[in-house]
C-alpha cells in the first residue's frame, strides 16, 4: 500500500511544479506582450480631412483672442502643440461659446480647446482629457502673511469681487470658522489692489484674474494657494475613442515633460 501512496504524492508534486512553471511562463509572456510597441492609429485615420479642426471661442483672453484674421492665446498654443505632436495641420474654427458643443456633435470640428470646464454630466456625448489648467478660486496674500488657506482667515479680512464665486465661498466659510471681515469690490483687480496696498489681508479670486494680476505686478512678493478646482480640458465626441486616447496621451506627456507649464507661463 505504501508504493501507490508514494506515487500519488510524486504525481501531486509533479503537477504542482508543472503548474508553477506554466505560471512563470505566462507571466513572462504577459510582460513581453505588454512591452511590445504597437503601431498607433495614424493621423490620417484620426483626421480623414487631413487637418485637425479645433473649435474655439476667441473672446476670452488670454486663452483665445481674435485679431483681424489671426488668433492667439494659451488655447491656440495648446492646439498647435497637439497638432505638431500628431504631425497634422491645425485649423481653428472661431465661434460663440454657446455653439461649441453643437459644432462638435455635428462633426463640424474634431476637438474643442476653448477653456472648457470638465463637465462629466456630458459624458454621454463627450469625452474630456486630463485637465491642462485649473481656473478655480485662489487665495492671494503677502508672502509674510501666515495664511495658508481659508481656515486661517479667522480674525482677519478678505476681499473679493462682489457677487462672484469668491463672494459665495467667503460667506460659506463665515459659517465654518471664527468670524473674519469681508470686503467686496467691483472687480477682482480692486480686491487684489486692497491686499497689495495693505488694506486687506487676503483676496479670494479666480485663478485667471489672480495670475494675470501677479504677472502685471511682478514687484509684489505675494503667495497664492488653491481653494477649489475648475479644471479645463479638451473635449472630443464620446464615440471618438482613438482620438481621445491620442490627445489625452499628448497632454499627459506635456504635463510630464514640462512643456505644458511652459505654455501656461507664456500667458501667465
Amino acid at each position: 500500500m505504501a508504493r501507490p501512496a508514494r506515487a500519488v504524492r510524486w504525481a501531486a508534486l509533479w503537477m504542482g511544479v508543472t503548474a508553477a512553471v506554466w505560471l512563470v511562463v505566462g507571466l513572462l509572456l504577459a510582460v513581453r506582450w505588454g512591452s511590445i510597441e504597437r503601431p498607433s492609429v495614424s493621423s490620417r485615420t484620426l483626421f480623414p480631412n487631413g487637418v485637425m479642426r479645433i473649435g474655439i471661442d476667441a473672446s476670452f483672453p488670454p486663452f483665445a483672442v481674435a485679431t483681424g484674421d489671426d488668433l492667439y492665446g494659451l488655447d491656440v498654443d495648446m492646439g498647435k502643440a497637439i497638432g505638431l505632436r500628431l504631425q497634422i495641420p491645425t485649423q481653428f474654427v472661431n465661434m460663440g461659446y454657446d455653439g461649441l458643443y453643437d459644432s462638435l456633435l455635428s462633426e463640424q470640428v474634431d476637438v474643442l480647446i476653448s477653456a472648457l470646464p470638465i463637465d462629466y454630466s456630458r459624458s454621454r456625448d463627450f469625452r474630456f482629457t486630463l485637465p491642462y489648467f485649473n481656473a478655480g478660486l485662489v487665495l492671494i496674500r503677502d508672502a509674510d502673511q501666515p495664511i495658508e488657506g481659508m481656515e486661517d482667515l479667522g480674525g482677519r479680512s478678505v476681499s473679493f469681487e462682489f457677487g462672484s464665486d469668491g463672494d459665495l465661498v467667503a460667506r460659506a466659510w463665515l459659517r465654518r470658522i471664527r468670524a473674519f471681515e469681508t470686503r467686496p469690490y467691483e472687480t477682482p483687480d480692486y480686491a487684489l489692489d486692497a491686499v497689495r496696498l495693505g488694506i486687506s489681508d487676503a483676496a479670494l479670486v479666480d485663478a485667471v484674474s489672480g495670475r494675470l494680476y501677479l504677472r502685471a505686478h511682478r514687484e509684489w512678493d505675494a503667495r497664492y494657494s488653491s481653494v477649489n478646482d475648475v479644471l479645463y480640458g479638451v473635449a472630443v465626441r464620446a464615440d471618438d475613442r482613438e482620438l481621445w486616447r491620442a490627445v489625452n496621451g499628448i497632454i499627459r506627456t506635456m504635463l510630464e515633460d514640462g512643456s505644458l507649464e511652459g505654455i501656461i507661463a507664456r500667458w501667465f
